[in-house]
């Protein structure tokens, strides 16, 4: 049986799943939490904004 923190851990994880998506030439980081984050040209700073949010 997990401990209660890994559990915890886990539940987190699983409510914060962030994604990225395209708008034309515009990419963003969407999370099933309802955060979004800004529109960036470059993708790679869309994917940097999702893992700042993941790890908060």
């Amino acid at each position: 049986m997990p401990f209660e923190s890994e559990q915890v851990t886990a539940q987190a994880a699983a409510e914060h799943r962030v994604t990225t998506s395209e708008r034309g030439s515009f990419s963003s980081a969407r999370c099933a939490c309802g955060w979004r984050g800004p529109a960036r040209r470059a993708r790679s700073k869309a994917r940097e904004d999702a893992l700042h949010h993941h790890s908060r």
